[in-house]
């Protein structure tokens, strides 16, 4: 009897004494197939843990990333492409090639010509340096620059200053509609008010030049037009003097590329080019319908108060009663 009861404390039991648990029905071989499956989506096949790896069971090796002499043509031909829009859509360089608008830009300056603008329908406005294609052989019997292939393929692309595009480069004096006048030494007028252009004309220089050759001028700017003239005012063969050809010294709108903004180039000269304060005051032509609106409103007041002051004679005081 004592053996007994000390067999049962010390865990030796019979199988009819011994509680079942519901783990226990479960082969351990079954158990650990299901968790696989269930962390591949639920398949218990055979193959249901093999789906990260290659076709010959190995997992799958990253892609070497390339080197960067062979990335080196692609991040070449992304640059040129950019290059060649900014040049022909945003920004282009160019070159003074002269003196004719000092002290404002100096031969070998590199300005920076704004081509954005005039996409979206913006037009030369008084005072603005802009950059426009030769309207008539105005650089006929100029030396023309011969450049090598690599500058050719460079200024094409935008990365140099154009060298062999036929441009000019001079400020707007007027727009469409104006009058400009040259009279003596000056002032020079638009729309017969006086242009104060102490600040950007060469010193020394008069605003008029005393000559025969185109100097002395009065001319009224057609619509498409421009007229232009250098600040080196008396080392500037500008629209004064091509009043004879085709367009008679006017620069059409279409030739022009775009407004000088920045002096880039050399570091010591950088500079923005706005417009002078001369050019704020109210320079537009009056029209003539304006004009004649104008001269009629006092007649009509005047005209319209002596009915009144007529009518109150004929009736006398007392009548309204």
């Amino acid at each position: 009897m004592g053996d007994l009861a000390v067999g049962a404390r010390s865990g030796h039991e019979g199988p009819e004494e011994r509680p079942e648990r519901p783990e226990d029905s479960v082969p351990p071989a079954v158990e650990d197939d299901v968790t696989a499956g269930s962390d591949n989506g639920g398949d218990s096949g055979g193959d249901g843990g093999r789906d990260a790896r290659d076709g010959d069971g190995a997992a799958p090796q990253p892609k070497k990333p390339r080197s960067f002499w062979k990335e080196l043509p692609l991040l070449i031909g992304i640059a040129l492409v950019l290059a060649l829009l900014i040049k022909t859509f945003l920004v282009q360089a160019f070159s003074i090639p002269s003196d004719s608008m000092q002290n404002t830009l100096q031969q070998g300056d590199r300005v920076l010509v704004d081509k954005l603008t005039p996409w979206f329908g913006s037009e030369p406005e008084r005072g603005e340096v802009v950059v426009f294609h030769d309207p008539d052989k105005w650089l006929a019997g100029e030396p023309t620059p011969n450049p090598n292939a690599i500058q050719k393929g460079l200024s094409w692309i935008g990365l140099m200053p154009s060298a062999e595009e036929k441009d000019l480069i001079k400020r707007v004096i007027g727009v469409a509609g104006d009058t400009v006048e040259c009279k003596g030494t000056g002032p020079l007028k638009v729309n017969g008010k006086a242009l104060n252009e102490t600040s950007y004309v060469y010193p020394g220089n008069t605003p008029c030049t005393v000559d025969d050759l185109g100097g002395q001028f009065k001319v009224k700017v057609p619509e498409g037009k421009i007229w232009v003239m250098g600040d080196h005012r008396q080392n500037s063969l500008d629209s004064r003097y091509h009043q004879q050809d085709k367009y008679k010294g006017f620069v059409p709108v279409d030739n022009v590329v775009g407004r000088a903004i920045v002096v880039a180039w050399p570091p010591t000269r950088w500079s923005t080019l706005p417009v002078p304060d001369t050019f704020d005051q109210n320079l537009s032509a009056a029209a003539p319908g304006a004009l004649g609106l104008a001269g009629a409103v006092p007649l009509v007041l005047w005209r319209r108060r002596r009915l009144t002051v007529g009518n109150a004679r004929v009736s006398g005081p007392g009548t309204a009663g």
